[in-house]
């Protein structure tokens, strides 16, 4: 969330930063400062008449002592008393209302992010690879179905629709590609794997920003303690939560595979055919924790890290940058990979890779200690290396063949164990 501190010092800066979203949140500004001001003038009020019930108690003291009535003294300390409970009751509700707000207040987009209200609006950055020549590119459904892959009926009738099932060599790639992306990141770029719970507490969500504001969006339990985790860097950021680090600790890299669900599958239309738009896929996902200073040029090494598994498999993609009408709640700067699909002609975003700047760590008390003995608060970084539906239609659709085959790209032969599907 964004300090309190700043809203107080620069309210007008945040407001101008925050109406880049278009999104309506720098209207929330006001609010939270008025509740900010209610509750520490009933601080202030409290803390005056508490040190007025302090005296007036010592009077009665005094008066008991010499055998003399106190009762007028008793009933004004009672009194006191009361109006203490009622600023207690004010100040609490103000402060209730004001974490509500500051919860539900996106993060400040960086101060050089493209202007914009729609993707649209988004520029591209950089392509890498050529599209590749085929004629009459069919789309990935088509391609599954000629080779039993997925079987979307099968998954209609276990949990309905959004939800695919993989059987023989389908299951079989994807498999292929989950250790493959864990391997590269790991052995490659560093990254520590680590394996995760795929259900998280609400104090998880509300860490990394998924609650309370997108609580519509996950599958609670029945309970509602614990929720399935509609991506992996809900439980891998939250495993530095309440957590103090050293600066020698600093950069802290995992991955970890992954399902997630989600509940909104996105828009009606072509996207929800086959696996572009699910609500149950798995993701590899990339997680940073660095020092401040070196945030954004952690970004940028860690879009490269993802953009590294496209150019691994020979998958032509570009790379956008997000504007303030696109970007996420909790970002202050993202970059999009999409990859080529050509049998919808059309790129699919596969990767989000974003800079939260010290907005999760202040949602869950992440900091560390500097070298000269400050407590601070971390930056903390993400992005999928790479969700699997759409790497596997791009990998699909770009590498059909003439005779109706599925050539697999060389890195990956190794662990699907053959070198082409069909």
């Amino acid at each position: 969330m964004i300090d309190i501190r700043e809203i107080r010092d620069d309210s007008d800066s945040i407001k101008q930063r925050l109406a880049w979203r278009h999104d309506g949140s720098a209207d929330m500004i006001d609010e939270v400062l008025s509740c900010d001001e209610r509750r520490r003038k009933a601080e202030t009020s409290k803390q005056k008449l508490q040190a007025e019930r302090k005296q007036t108690s010592k009077e009665i003291g005094a008066l008991r002592a010499k055998g003399e009535d106190s009762s007028a003294i008793e009933a004004q300390v009672k009194e006191i008393g009361d109006q203490i409970k009622s600023l207690e009751e004010e100040g609490s509700a103000a402060e209730a209302r004001q974490t509500d707000l500051l919860l539900n207040i996106p993060n400040l987009p960086h101060a050089t992010i493209p202007q914009g209200e729609t993707e649209e609006d988004n520029p591209e950055l950089r392509t890498w690879g050529v599209k590749p020549a085929i004629n009459n590119p069919v789309d990935h459904v088509a391609l599954a179905e000629r080779h039993g892959l997925i079987s979307f009926e099968d998954g209609v009738r276990i949990a309905g629709s959004g939800f695919p099932v993989y059987r023989g060599e389908g299951a079989r790639l994807q498999r292929a590609l989950i250790q493959y992306l864990l391997d590269l990141q790991t052995r490659e770029h560093g990254y520590e794997e680590v394996g995760v719970p795929y259900v998280a507490r609400q104090e998880c969500g509300i860490g990394t920003g998924q609650l309370p504001k997108f609580a519509e969006e996950v599958y609670p339990t029945e309970n509602g303690e614990l929720f399935l985790i509609p991506t992996a860097e809900v439980p891998v950021t939250n495993l530095y939560r309440d957590t103090l680090l050293q600066e020698k600790d600093l950069p802290v890299k995992m991955t970890a595979h992954t399902p997630c669900w989600r509940r909104e599958a996105g828009s009606a239309g072509r996207d929800n055919r086959g696996i572009i738009r699910v609500h149950q896929f798995d993701k590899v996902e990339l997680v940073q924790i660095v020092h401040p200073d070196e945030s954004f040029t952690a970004l940028e090494k860690l879009t490269g890290h993802a953009e590294a598994v496209l150019q691994s498999l020979n998958l032509h993609y570009r790379v956008i940058e997000l504007c303030g009408g696109d970007i996420g709640f909790g970002a202050a700067r993202t970059y999009d990979i999409e990859v080529w699909a050509p049998g919808h002609g059309k790129y699919l975003e596969v990767s989000s890779c974003s800079n939260f700047t010290d907005y999760q760590a202040r949602r869950m008390k992440l900091r560390f200690k500097d070298a000269e003995g400050k407590n601070r608060l971390c930056h903390t970084l993400n992005g999928s290396g790479t969700a699997l539906p759409r790497l596997y239609v791009a990998l699909l659709e770009q590498n059909q063949q003439e005779d109706g085959s599925i050539k697999i790209p060389e890195p990956l032969i190794p662990y699907f164990r053959a070198d082409q599907i069909g």
